[in-house]
């Protein structure tokens, strides 16, 4: 019997052949310190491909001459030894997935493996893989959603991004603005990682005046504990925290002009912690801001604290009516002084339309309060948010109208929920923050991990309801009751005003980058802030286009 010491030997270079092959076209940054440093000319996809065929073709020939072996000699310890071998060599490259032309034919009568056909094999595999090996990592590209630029050891990366929104509103109502159109939306910059802990983005707006839209780093040496700094959104609001581009009605619902930093496109500078726990079924933020808004200073020495968690304990879960369930809340405190002339929240609705609440100087505490609910099933998507907001007006005396010598008048109020839902009729997948994968594209690519053909893009119908209320108490001061009040009575007059909006559309996604929204506004004006108009309707349609990189 032929000596054992050929199938250990053959076992070991089949072990040594199964190793990875290329990285030559991976866009992630490699935590490999060893990873080829080689500046050449980068391997296209096709070629690497092709070395990985090469290399599985001559593993599968070396099983085949190991089973033609065994069964020409009929020892059951040979068929053990070459179990063992088959074993090792991952299904892919086994010969019912990588079918070799050339390769003997183990039922057939056929000569034993002789350790010079194994040495003959494995220099050709040695060959193979030093082309491998000097293949070098790709430094600039495509990753299938942006361009990149990479450094020759994988881990410096900077993405050129962008996005461009245009829309043309049409409105239809007593008082109304006229039909317009604007550039709502023109921000550039760049964003990336440097190795595996740390990201960075720089985001400017150029639609208007050149603004500084985010700059941040977010250090994570762990998924439980992370770090951000810089300008960026204030953790609060879940329909805040979606990502611009994937916000699939043209403007945010009305109640967003009661989130933190509302005036500042909800981005302030500060830092927080934030992390996922327990597998991610849970989330935290906890963080302080200037609650100013952009590029601002606090205006005194109580910062802006943010607390939100998000919880989706279903998330492992086998259940489909489940698994896609998140909600969560969120508190922020805040103080404002009224001698830096901050007032309550705008009424103005995010359309344009009118405002229907008045603002007012305010002084003193900000309290914030929201709850959120997420629900996804395949092309599915329901979502819902209650905002509640107080403003006091604290020791405000002079600067309230009417409110000489008052000491503190009731503080102003707002409040309001909105629930969407949205459906995609071509068949993709609701994403929890992100643009559909678009399977069959009108022009362009294909979206990351599609391969589908042509088509007419991606579509989705949408409608929200939201509704809004602001309410300022008021007060008289009377100097026969109040010996602090003037001879002549004060009185800071009451408000109390509501308005809704139901929204309906459609969603065309021409591909993953190109997206046409258009969006149909009801808005009802409950109760004027102004007097003399009365409650009526208004009607908007938004035509809008976004284009992104």
């Amino acid at each position: 019997m032929r000596s054992p010491k050929w199938w250990c030997v053959l076992v070991i270079l089949i072990c040594v052949a199964a190793g990875p092959v290329a990285f030559g076209q991976s866009t992630n940054p490699s935590d490999d310190a060893t990873q080829s440093k080689s500046t050449g000319k980068a391997a296209t996809e096709e070629e690497v491909q092709q070395l990985r065929r090469e290399v599985a073709e001559l593993k599968a020939q070396i099983q085949r001459l190991v089973e033609a072996s065994a069964v020409a000699q009929g020892g059951a310890a040979h068929l053990v030894e070459t179990n063992a071998v088959a074993a090792s060599v991952p299904a892919a490259s086994s010969p019912a997935a990588t079918p070799v032309a050339d390769a003997p034919d183990a039922n057939a009568s056929s000569p034993a493996a002789t350790p010079a056909d194994i040495d003959a094999l494995q220099k050709e595999i040695d060959v193979l893989q030093k082309k491998a090996s000097d293949v070098p990592a790709a430094t600039a590209g495509w990753n299938g959603e942006h361009f990149f630029l990479k450094s020759s050891d994988g881990n410096f990366t900077v993405m050129p991004v962008g996005y461009l929104d245009a829309q043309y509103v049409f409105y239809k109502g007593d008082g109304a603005p006229s039909d317009t159109f604007n550039i709502t939306r023109a921000r550039f910059g760049v964003q990336g990682n440097y190795g595996s802990q740390l990201d960075y983005a720089f985001l400017f707006e150029t639609a208007s005046a050149l603004t500084i839209r985010d700059a941040y780093l977010d250090f994570k040496p762990w998924s439980a504990f992370k770090i951000m700094g810089g300008q960026y959104k204030v953790p609060f609001s879940q329909e805040v925290g979606t990502n611009d581009t994937s916000v699939e009605f043209y403007n945010r619902s009305i109640i967003s002009v009661l989130y933190p930093d509302a005036g500042g496109a909800f981005r302030a500078p500060g830092v927080d912690v934030h992390g996922d726990l327990f597998e991610g079924r849970m989330q935290y933020w906890a963080g302080i801001f200037n609650g100013q808004g952009l590029l601002t200073s606090g205006t005194t020495n109580e910062p802006e604290v943010v607390g939100r968690l998000r919880f989706s304990p279903w998330l492992k879960s086998d259940n489909p009516m489940l698994k896609g369930l998140s909600f969560g809340g969120s508190a922020e405190h805040s103080r404002s002084k009224g001698l830096a002339n901050e007032q309550s929240f705008s009424g103005l609705l995010n359309d344009g339309t009118y405002n229907f609440f008045p603002q007012f100087r305010i002084n003193g505490g900000i309290e914030r309060f929201n709850g959120f609910f997420s629900w996804l099933k395949g092309p599915l998507g329901v979502r819902g948010e209650y905002a509640h907001l107080l403003e006091k007006r604290t020791n405000i005396g002079s600067l309230a109208p009417g409110g000489v010598a008052f000491n503190t008048i009731p503080g102003v109020t707002g409040q309001g929920a909105y629930v969407s839902a949205t459906y995609l009729l071509t068949g993709e997948r609701e994403p929890e923050n992100a643009i559909p994968r678009v399977k069959h594209p009108v022009i362009g690519p294909n979206s990351p991990g599609e391969s589908g053909a042509p088509g007419w893009g991606a579509w989705a119908v949408k409608i929200r309801y939201s509704w809004l209320e602001g309410k300022a108490p008021g007060a008289t001061c009377d100097a026969t009751t109040v010996p602090s009040c003037p001879i002549t009575p004060g009185i800071v007059p009451s408000f109390s005003d509501h308005t809704d909006q139901l929204t309906a559309g459609f969603n065309w996604y021409l591909n993953y980058w190109v997206l046409v929204k258009s969006d149909f506004n009801l808005n009802q004006l409950k109760n004027p802030s102004v007097q003399g108009i009365l409650p009526r309707n208004y009607f908007v349609f938004v035509e809008g286009i976004q284009f992104r990189f």
